[in-house]
């Protein structure tokens, strides 16, 4: 067994500066010229995509509901195999699963026996962290909490009274990063675009802090621990390696995509990715036409002026073209994209491809954070994923019935609807297919 260290990085509460430690610990160990291969908990798009930028390779989402418990196992092994240190961000709190603790990041550290490093907003209190954290150390003696790293510490006194705290408590201190105005501003544009001038200063600045304030040499020593045996998830596949699939891929519009399922798909056969603003029909031989999700309620202009592919879809879609579009992707297929009017435009409404009789509105007073995970059942086959836009359906009553009951986490039923149009299968659930035959829901 090969042994790197790996550990996951969890927090009391959301909002205690995970993601930013998560981040400036994969650039400081990038930059020592590690291979970094890193994870998220749960089904989150946006903070894989920010951990494959820091670390050069792809992020890979840890998900307990969406994925069965060994192939949770085979994903971490697989993807792990070749790096030197393997990172997994937590979400939410530390125990916050989807039914208690279920599915939590507690849960996914103990089903890979890693380690765990809390990371904890020291801001306000200095001895009262004792309980808090002999709490998470004791709650589940069978996770085995490492140590922790402090966020938001005041001054030098304020961190000897943090370390008089864990040396009371027999656990390690790593480290801190020190409370900064500027820190927790620039920690905030660090989820925005890396791309952005100014954006990697940022990280500069906070891996510059990481490595003065945080021992990540002795981080490294002890997490360090055998990884499982390395193996491909097994996977069904159809056809398995002659299918040409064709995959729309874009910064903004449609960038939610899971790194396994683009492996997946490449083991299906040959992928091509287009961008639908760039206006130019899909292949013509394609057999699988994939819409990912993402925000194409920005871009709709741009979507809407590209008649060619547009119309290229729409064809493919009405010879009976496989497709299968999730929330972003399911936009795309809608009549148009409603919006208020702004201080330079008039409310307008964005032409999309029309395949499906309904329009999706981006108007203010409709907008609603819908989330959450989802299962239903179709064509023999159960599916889960998760659910999360603001954007809504123009029409209260769509003149078409959904081809399946989608339920949440608890199996309770929602409203989210799942289309089917001829070989067009489209919804706002964003569909996990680690595990089902992809092609046989067609």
């Amino acid at each position: 067994m090969k042994n790197i260290p790996q550990f996951l990085i969890a927090a009391p509460t959301s909002g205690s500066g995970k993601t930013t430690v998560s981040r400036g610990l994969m650039a400081l160990l990038t930059k020592k010229g590690l291979a970094v291969q890193p994870f998220k908990c749960g089904p989150d798009y946006i903070d894989t995509k920010y951990h494959a930028a820091v670390c050069g390779r792809p992020s890979v989402n840890l998900d307990t509901f969406m994925a069965s418990d060994e192939h949770v196992r085979q994903l971490y092994a697989h993807y792990a195999a070749d790096a030197d240190v393997a990172i997994a961000e937590g979400m939410m709190g530390m125990f916050d699963g989807y039914a208690r603790d279920r599915g939590s990041s507690a849960g996914i550290a103990q089903l890979l026996d890693i380690p765990v490093v809390l990371v904890v907003d020291a801001k306000s209190a200095a001895y009262s962290m004792a309980p808090l954290l002999s709490g998470f150390i004791h709650f589940r003696p069978e996770i085995k909490v490492v140590g922790v790293i402090f966020n938001r510490v005041g001054s030098p006194r304020h961190y000897e009274m943090l370390q008089e705290v864990c040396t009371d408590l027999g656990i390690t201190c790593f480290g801190y990063l020190p409370k900064q105005k500027t820190l927790e501003q620039e920690s905030r544009h660090l989820g925005l675009d890396f791309n952005r001038s100014g954006v990697t200063d940022a990280l500069d600045s906070l891996t510059d802090l990481l490595e003065q304030h945080v021992d990540w040499k002795l981080l490294l020593r002890q997490t360090t621990c055998p990884l499982p045996p390395a193996g491909s998830p097994e996977v069904p596949a159809h056809h398995p390696g002659t299918l040409h699939i064709t995959v729309a891929r874009s910064e903004e519009a449609f960038s939610f995509l899971y790194a396994e399922h683009l492996d997946i798909l490449y083991r299906l056969g040959t992928v091509t990715f287009f961008n639908p603003e760039d206006d130019r029909p899909i292949p013509a031989d394609t057999d699988l036409l994939y819409l990912p999700g993402g925000y194409p309620e920005h871009r709709s202009a741009e979507l809407a002026g590209a008649l060619h592919t547009r119309e290229s879809v729409r064809e493919y879609i009405e010879r009976g073209g496989k497709t299968l579009a999730e929330c972003g992707g399911m936009i795309y297929l809608s009549q148009a994209i409603l919006h208020d009017a702004t201080a330079v435009l008039p409310a307008r409404a964005d032409s999309m491809t029309g395949v499906f009789p309904f329009s999706i509105s981006n108007e203010k007073e409709r907008r609603k954070l819908t989330l959450g995970y989802r299962q239903f059942t179709y064509n023999g086959q159960h599916l889960r994923g998760h659910e999360f836009h603001y954007t809504q359906f123009a029409e209260s009553n769509i003149a078409m019935s959904s081809v399946a009951q989608v339920c949440n986490a608890m199996g309770h039923p929602v409203a989210t609807p799942v289309f089917r149009y001829k070989n067009a299968i489209a919804s706002y659930t964003h569909l996990y297919w680690g595990e089902i035959d992809l092609m046989s829901l067609f």
